[in-house]
């Protein structure tokens, strides 16, 4: 499922017309947030705006969306298709801060909110970006360009243990030992600059993969330091740690995860805890739905997409159970 998601995503040779990305299980989406016309709700991950606009379809007058990116080009992209409208809060801004955000724009507690985590297709398939591995670009990889670090300061400024162990922790990679001596012996004479100086070191390390399998042998090194890089594992955590905190009674949260760490840790939330104690959250379903035939041969980027989601019960610590 790792390498499935990073493959779609920079399998196409161009991103489709206007911001470039298509939201991943829209109706599903739609159908778990279960958006009211008078309600607050929040798009985590605003992306090109598909999901966004999907829920704005849906408000009233009254209702209010706010939308978050770390990408001011998002941000930018929003502000052309949302003409001013009032409904629509933008800020650039992670979710792992989303509830200081909330009460700086009074709107607590919200309805729902929706997380679609990773990558767009625009940033993906900009070589400018760094992301992917199949056109050369500087080796970045950042979601946020005035991050503090690179893809290029880990790459070549981690000590080796330290990168083998990040790369098999955010990835599963398992040739990560190999890979970090591979690149310790690399950069002492010549530091990486560029996506393809990895991918093709990667390429001379990593097994190919098994017959049938289209796996490029960067995958799960790009998806690691783009994972490190962005600190996605941390921001997930803060904000599964504080969502409950951010919904009303009956309010629903739910994410789109691409590979199997971030669908672990939702899955873990949701979770019962041991027999007695009180349901913090109810499931909409047992097991996550996922793209159907139709939309993965539309959209090859959803193939590993999980989507669950959750409705908050009124159940609050030290009240009554």
């Amino acid at each position: 499922m790792l390498a499935q998601a990073q493959e779609a995503a920079v399998a196409d040779p161009a991103p489709p017309a206007g911001f470039g990305h298509v939201p991943v299980l829209p109706e599903e989406c739609l159908k778990a947030l279960d958006v009211r016309p008078s309600g607050r709700y929040a798009d985590l991950t605003l992306g090109g705006g598909g999901h966004s606009r999907l829920i704005l379809d849906r408000l009233g007058p009254e209702g209010r969306l706010l939308a978050l990116d770390v990408d001011p080009e998002a941000l930018e992209w929003a502000r052309g298709w949302g003409g001013g409208d009032p409904r629509l809060v933008l800020r650039r801004a992670s979710f792992a801060g989303l509830r200081a955000i909330l009460d700086e724009e009074g709107l607590l507690p919200l309805d729902g909110m929706l997380a679609d985590l990773g990558t767009s297709s625009r940033q993906t398939l900009s070589p400018e970006r760094g992301f992917s591995f199949s056109a050369d670009g500087p080796l970045d990889m950042r979601l946020d360009p005035a991050g503090p670090v690179t893809a290029a300061d880990l790459v070549n400024g981690l000590p080796e243990k330290e990168l083998a162990d990040l790369v098999y922790r955010l990835s599963g990679e398992r040739a990560s030992r190999k890979l970090a001596r591979a690149i310790a012996l690399r950069r002492a004479s010549r530091p990486f600059r560029t996506t393809l100086e990895l991918a093709d070191l990667a390429r001379s390390v990593v097994r190919p993969p098994s017959k049938g399998k289209r796996i490029h042998p960067a995958t799960r090194l790009f998806l690691a330091l783009r994972a490190a890089v962005n600190r996605e594992q941390e921001a997930l955590e803060a904000l599964l740690g504080q969502a409950r905190g951010c919904l009303r009674p009956g309010g629903r949260l739910c994410v789109v995860s691409f590979h199997s760490l971030e669908d672990r840790l939702v899955k873990e939330l949701f979770r019962p805890g041991p027999q007695g104690s009180p349901r913090l959250w109810s499931p909409l379903w047992k097991k996550p739905l996922v793209p159907g035939p139709e939309e993965r041969l539309a959209n090859p980027r959803s193939r590993s997409a999980r989507l669950r989601a959750a409705e908050r019960t009124g159940w609050e610590p030290g009240g009554p159970q």
